[in-house]
């Protein structure tokens, strides 16, 4: 595993997240874990391929990225496990904070599978409304470094395809189309599941979108509490008792 380059605790964090998969894809699984923090121009596979070297290879290499995003829950899982060993928390008896949002990601091309056109919540100087591209719903823990402030690492993603552009997919894939909301009640109700009956609270945070019916029903029954805006028609009938 060529890891010389980095440090040896994300050395040890790729290497107990290969241990999720086949053992005949650790090595490909390191080597492609490198050439991406290092690889240089635009973030795509081939970039990373490219700089592994590969060559007529490269195919294993890409039925390694089917296999990664199979086992994206166990994964994830094991991510998980890693960030409470080395991130636990505040002082004891504070909550884990995770935060809930759509990531879109800009793609070009009219055959790109599960691309459509969504809201753009960066317009730049361009000034655009809409992007083509696909969505993810991810769900990320919030720490706060001691430089940096508050970062988010992002654990476990969904994708998120219209009702519209999903078509011939549910046939060939089996795809069944879920509502955002429903995606990210999915990934508090996994969270909760994989984290024990013994975790400290959770916080979720979301933006006013998230706070909907749908999604905060399934976020209070899995005992989560969920911090959000109020959305812009929300009727208010009382204010809130003073604490």
């Amino acid at each position: 595993m060529e890891t010389r380059w980095l440090p040896v605790s994300l050395v040890v964090w790729i290497t107990t997240l290969a241990l999720q998969l086949d053992a005949r894809q650790h090595a490909r699984f390191g080597r492609l874990c490198t050439r991406l923090l290092f690889a240089r121009g635009r973030r795509t596979v081939t970039s990373w391929l490219r700089g592994c070297g590969v060559g007529r290879d490269f195919k294993r290499y890409y039925y390694l990225l089917g296999s990664v995003g199979r086992k994206a829950p166990h994964l994830a899982a094991a991510l998980l496990r890693i960030l409470g060993k080395r991130l636990p928390g505040g002082p004891p008896g504070s909550p884990l904070v995770f935060a809930i949002d759509e990531s879109p990601t800009k793609r070009y091309g009219p055959h790109v599978e599960g691309a459509g056109t969504h809201h753009n919540p960066t317009p730049g100087p361009a000034g655009s409304e809409f992007l083509y591209g696909h969505v993810w719903v991810t769900l990320a823990r919030l720490v706060r470094h001691p430089l940096w402030g508050t970062i988010g690492l992002p654990i476990l993603a969904h994708l998120y395809i219209r009702a519209k552009d999903v078509g011939w997919m549910a046939s060939y894939y089996g795809w069944q189309f879920r509502t955002k909301l429903e995606l990210a009640a999915a990934q508090v109700e996994w969270l909760v599941q994989r984290w024990g009956p013994d975790r400290p609270s959770v916080y979720v945070v979301t933006d006013g979108a998230y706070a909907k019916r749908p999604f905060l029903k399934r976020a209070a029954a899995a005992g989560v509490t969920v911090i959000s805006r109020l959305r812009c028609d929300a009727a208010l009938w009382t204010l809130p008792v003073c604490r």
